[in-house]
């Protein structure tokens, strides 16, 4: 199996259009159209129609928009505040108080946006003023707001971990348990970078000492409901209570309940038209990319690019883990480039069958590669969260790149760990689903 010049004018052409400016939708659709129109025109062009539309027929992409708008409920319905005055609560007293507070409040959440830059835009507004008028430099504020955001996606319910599982036909449940640790290793190695930085810098705290465990306890108490989110998802969709699609339409239902009647900053007259436009326009952006991306798959699975990808592997090496970080180069490159959701889905049909023959768990592959894109999207030249926070915060992205560097790199580390042990990423979802079948 060998490729002429005119198979792989597509590819070219995708980069071309990205580079000169055109959004990825857009290159994805007019590379794949351009070859099946132009260069090969054995296919009739409504067969191509007929596969973009059929790429929206999924019952389980309901969970996007639906997730989606669960995190845009609990911004106004004032959830993601009580969960921020718990992250506060837990590490206000440390050194660089506001900077850990970022990271904790991203790890939790996973549980509400599900989306980075959605994370990224929240805190960029809310946390980074904050931390300017205590000290913080406006430069650092905006890398570990970026920075943290890279964890969103990968502890549940994440979007990326719902586009993996939809692609790759992977249980949801089980990639779902899988992001926990590598989500909370994240956030953990960016907390210990912070409490450097902020030692070197005599960064302030945000409160004097740890406060009492009765005050802790309360302030639980007042989150509860934003914390048992994430979870009782999870344990939801373990007991069979509901599927991952139902799941989202239950975790909106829950996000209105709680924000209307419990903590009552809630109000639909006020707030139902921000949070569909807020739906609206982030589910867009997602199922775009993900229409785009399938339709471009279609052009690779034509020219039988998957097939000789994997034999190519194959060819050079049998070893799983040399083959995860052959991986880690090519997403790492991929996601500096392309914007996450889009380099996922080009990605995963060509190498997750080399993984599967090569004995690799499908969510171990999975979360080892949103991780590769997570961190890309933070690094030049064109990593959407770094954009997103800079235009935001209006922070230069140069010097945004002299202070992200040290969370690039303790990123990375959790990426080689959980790349070779893979033990950290199948034990959650190995002791609440049973052991695999694959290692």
């Amino acid at each position: 199996m060998t490729l002429t010049f005119l198979d792989i004018v597509p590819i070219v052409m995708l980069f071309l259009l990205y580079f000169m400016g055109m959004p990825i939708v857009y290159s994805l659709f007019g590379a794949t159209f351009f070859y099946f129109l132009v260069i090969d025109t054995t296919s009739q062009p409504w067969l191509i129609l007929q596969k973009v539309m059929n790429s929206t027929q999924s019952y389980s992409m309901l969970a996007i928009p639906f997730f989606i708008m669960s995190g845009s409920v609990m911004n106004y319905g004032g959830i993601s505040d009580k969960m921020m005055d718990f992250a506060e609560c837990l590490t206000g007293h440390m050194k660089g108080g506001l900077a850990q507070v970022n990271v904790v409040l991203s790890m939790l959440m996973g549980g509400c946006s599900g989306s980075a830059n959605a994370d990224c835009a929240m805190q960029s507004k809310m946390l980074v003023p904050e931390m300017e008028k205590r000290g913080y430099s406006k430069a650092f504020s905006a890398a570990i707001t970026a920075a943290s955001s890279a964890a969103t996606p990968v502890i549940p319910p994440g979007v990326n971990l719902i586009v993996f599982c939809l692609i790759a036909q992977a249980s949801l449940g089980r990639t779902f348990a899988a992001g926990y640790v590598p989500g909370i290793l994240m956030s953990i190695s960016m907390m210990i970078t912070v409490a450097i930085i902020s030692h070197k810098r005599n960064y302030p705290k945000s409160r004097e000492k740890f406060p009492s465990l009765k005050i802790v306890l309360k302030q639980a108490l007042d989150s509860f409901w934003g914390l048992f989110f994430p979870i009782g998802i999870i344990l939801g969709i373990r007991f069979g209570m509901f599927t991952p699609s139902e799941g989202g339409a239950v975790a909106v239902l829950y996000c209105f309940i709680i924000g209307s009647f419990v903590y009552k900053r809630l109000s639909l007259r006020k707030h139902l038209i921000p949070i569909l436009m807020d739906s609206i326009a982030g589910t867009a952006s997602v199922v775009l990319i993900m229409v785009a991306a399938n339709t471009f798959g279609n052009y690779m699975s034509w020219i039988n690019l998957p097939k000789i990808v994997a034999s190519t592997v194959l060819g050079l090496t049998t070893n799983k883990y040399v083959f995860l970080m052959l991986c880690n180069v090519i997403l790492l490159i991929m996601g500096m480039f392309l914007e996450g959701g889009a380099a996922l889905m080009i990605i995963t049909p060509l190498l997750l069958p080399v993984a599967r023959t090569l004995g690799i768990n499908d969510y171990h592959f999975g979360l080892v590669a949103i991780v590769n894109i997570m961190i890309g999207g933070i690094t030049p030249p064109f990593g959407s969260m770094m954009f997103t926070t800079c235009g935001i915060t209006g922070c230069p992205i140069t010097d945004f790149l002299k202070e992200v560097w040290p969370f690039i790199l303790c990123l990375f580390l959790v990426l080689l760990l959980i790349t070779f042990v893979p033990w950290l990423i199948t034990v959650v979802p190995d002791l609440i689903y049973g052991p695999s079948l694959v290692y």
